[in-house]
Parts: C-alpha cells; structure tokens; sequence
C-alpha cells in the first residue's frame, strides 16, 4: 500500500464502488518514486482545501495486479511514465494524464471537467 494520506484503492471491486458512490472521482495508479510523490501531495492539498469536497481524490499501487483496470484503459495505452492519474465523471474517463504534474496543472483538469 501507498504511504499517502489519500483513500487506498486496492481492488477493482474498491474501484467500481468508488465509482459507483461518487460522481467525480480522481484516481492516481503509481508509486513512492519522485514523478508520483508531487501529484499526492498535489492530491492531498487540494482534498483538504476548500471548493473541490465535491471530488472524490484515491490512489492506487501501480504495481499490484488490480491496477491493472486503470493501466489497460483506452485513454492510458500511450502513457510512458508514472503516475497515470485518471478522472472520472460518472463512471466515465473524462480526463487522464501521466507523469509529474504541479498542483497548476492538477486543479486546472479539476475545474474543468468537475465544475459545481
């Protein structure tokens, strides 16, 4: 397991429930390796701030064979680096991004595709 503060998703039953509970849901599939630890925090800064409570943000151990639901989706085939941090509205992929990304670039995919 991941040593975040995040909600842990460790199988694709923890996904579909996920999914199923939550409208907007934001999933990061990586490690403990330095492109993936600044999306985490990332994460959990923008979980306990204000203006995103209607997000619900898990990661997930890239590495474990239950990953294996967000690393063989259509909008992740061409991704090369960690982590693959995947949006969801609904149910559905809205957005997906691989690599390093600045808590900028985080909260820019939130406001656009999770606006109240």
């Amino acid at each position: 397991m991941l040593r975040t503060k995040l909600k842990h998703l460790q199988t694709k039953d923890d996904i579909k429930k996920a999914l199923n509970q939550n409208e907007n849901v934001m999933i990061c599939a990586g490690r403990m390796g330095p492109m993936c630890i600044p999306v985490y925090k990332a994460m959990m800064e923008l979980e306990r701030g204000k203006g995103y409570d209607n997000v619900t943000f898990y990661d997930m151990d890239f590495d474990i064979p239950e990953a294996d639901y967000i690393r063989s989706l259509p909008e992740c085939a061409d991704f090369m680096g960690l982590p693959f941090t995947v949006y969801f509205k609904k149910g559905k992929v809205v957005a997906a991004t691989s690599s390093i990304q600045t808590k900028d670039q985080v909260e820019a995919i939130l406001k656009r595709e999770f606006k109240k």
